[in-house]
């Protein structure tokens, strides 16, 4: 496309998107909204974040592409709820696929069209129509903070100081001051004596919200991934630094406004489309963003009191922040992780213990809210920062070239560990946290009271042991977990509450080797030093629980 067209498309989205501010001014569906009842394919369900250039390549150019990943499904989900050779995944979040001149792609250039290193709109849309087949939603990583340096509207309102789209970005004369972090996020323009804004990086200019044409554009955005592609819903990147307010640059009442307003306009355009956000933070400032904003948001405070249980073997405290998001907000809401393609990955975060691995893996997977596994974790890889090593491709194969991955040369070299974690090596092996994944993904499924169930804690004789109860309805189920690294007997249970009505009780086990032995409830109702099995180091047991008649 030669400049004048690529200057007259601008300027027919200019006209495109007044039109809509018209609209959505009078439209009687503006107004924000409480978010709407879950879709009922949440209840039980586990969602898998992919980087689709480190998943599978299928033209051995050494990077994954959608056809690869579009062939690999059954890997995540076959569509049989009784198998166990798939993982089980319900939903399928896709880290950037838009056009972007980085290798991460969070700095998009064109929202319209997909990466060409991934392949085509057609693959994408060929993708969605086979995840549906299978059951799988799909999930678009979308980036409403920010665009690339690159994006034809930034370029032009970095050339013309009269182009209509200098309103979608900030812009000063000189440095603004600097935020309540120290940070000075004004970047200089290499074209004349000014600066604009832009809070990760000079590559990625803030779209300016506080003007309502950055906001028309995203929403067409959103209609055009849904409505033409097939998605079934978003990722949101960085939600909490939508709208400055001064010094304060996070967490503002003009970035729940936007979150408000987009949500809505979600909902509205794809009735049961699933929004869930960004908002590294405590539970407290997670709560801010309910109950009218998006759908879900990532619980980072549980992620991290997880992972630090598990480190030091002691799980006290580990569930405080669960609690508070149950008394707050419905699972559905929420998502627990251990963690994604910004962090160390579990595994190293535990110095490559695998046990670590697998009893943290096993807790993610028996917590309430709607858990999200970031692709590899299931299998254990290892990795550490710079981001690349984080993100390294996927290993398939245990003899194959670049273990499967690819047939040329990967993009970025595998992990260290590739022939150990490996998809070919752990689907043999029964004791394999592969294993571990496949069959707790899919008893989640299947189970509602360790799908959907509300949570109650128990108190254990040992710290190393964490226990609660699972509960939906009539059915209970006992999760049990042994966070030490030496095995241990005689351990008890006792409820600070009522939590039975009086009766004797028997457990069936569901996950783990050992046998609970039946137990009495008097007429407190609550658990007084119910005895364990022998409990495994790094392992955990899932039992269901019944009144004996």
């Amino acid at each position: 496309m030669t400049r004048a067209a690529a200057r007259s498309a601008l300027r027919c989205r200019a006209i495109w998107t007044a039109c809509v501010l018209a609209i959505i001014a009078i439209a009687p569906g503006a107004r924000a909204q409480v978010a709407p009842a879950a879709p009922a394919w949440l209840s039980g369900a586990t969602c898998y974040e992919v980087f689709v250039r480190s998943f599978r390549d299928s033209d051995g150019d050494g990077i994954g592409d959608l056809k690869g990943l579009t062939a690999s499904l059954d890997y995540i989900d076959d569509g049989d709820p009784k198998s166990t050779k798939s993982l089980g995944a319900r939903c399928l979040w896709l880290m950037p696929v838009a056009a972007s001149p980085s290798y991460h792609g969070y700095d998009v250039s064109d929202y319209y069209h997909v990466n060409r290193a991934y392949g085509t709109n057609d693959d994408f849309k060929a993708l969605v129509a086979a995840a549906h087949a299978r059951g799988i939603k799909v999930l678009v990583d979308m980036m409403l903070n920010h665009l690339s340096v690159q994006h034809p509207a930034f370029q032009e309102a970095l050339r013309d100081t009269t182009s209509p789209y200098r309103a979608w970005f900030r812009w000063r004369p000189t440095p603004g001051p600097n935020n309540r972090f120290g940070d000075n996020n004004w970047r200089r323009s290499p074209v004349r004596d000014e600066y604009y804004y832009g809070f990760f990086s000079s590559h990625m200019p803030d779209l300016n919200y506080e003007q309502p044409y950055a906001l028309a554009e995203m929403k067409k955005v959103a209609a055009f991934w849904l409505n033409e592609m097939g998605a079934d819903g978003f990722r949101l990147d960085a939600v909490k630094y939508l709208v400055e307010d001064g010094a304060q640059v996070d967490d503002t009442p003009g970035t729940h406004a936007v979150l408000r307003e987009y949500a809505a306009f979600v909902r509205a355009t794809k009735p049961g489309a699933f929004t869930v956000g960004e908002v590294y933070d405590s539970t407290g400032t997670l709560l801010s963003y309910y109950p009218d904003q998006l759908d879900d948001y990532f619980a980072f405070e549980v992620a991290d009191s997880l992972v630090a249980a598990v480190r030091r073997g002691d799980g006290r405290g580990m569930l405080a922040p669960v609690l508070r998001l149950q008394a707050s907000v419905p699972a559905d809401r929420w998502s627990p992780f251990l963690r994604n393609h910004d962090q160390p990955r579990a595994r190293t975060e535990f110095g490559g213990d695998w046990g670590k691995a697998r009893v943290a893996s096993f807790l993610l997977l028996t917590l309430p809210g709607v858990p999200f596994v970031y692709y590899g974790e299931e299998l254990g890889m290892t990795g550490a920062k710079p981001d690349p090593r984080i993100r390294t491709p996927m290993p398939w194969s245990r003899n194959a070239p670049h273990a499967g991955f690819t047939t040329g040369t990967p993009w970025e070299p595998l992990a260290a560990d590739s022939l150990e974690a490996n998809v070919e090596v752990e689907s043999g092996d029964a004791s394999s946290l592969l294993a571990l994944h496949r069959r707790l993904i899919h008893l989640r499924a299947s189970d509602p009271a360790l799908g959907a169930g509300t949570l109650l804690p128990l108190t254990t004789s040992q710290p190393a042991v964490i226990a609660f109860l699972r509960r939906a309805g009539t059915r209970t189920v006992l999760v049990v977990a042994n966070l030490g690294a030496e095995p241990l007997a005689g351990v008890t249970l006792r409820s600070d509450v009522a939590v039975f009505a009086r009766g004797r009780y028997a457990g069936r086990i569901l996950f783990g080797p050992a046998a609970l032995d039946a137990f009495a409830i008097r007429a407190s109702g609550a658990m007084n030093d119910v005895p364990l099995p022998t409990l495994a180091p790094h392992a955990g047991l899932v039992f269901e629980l019944t009144r004996m008649r």
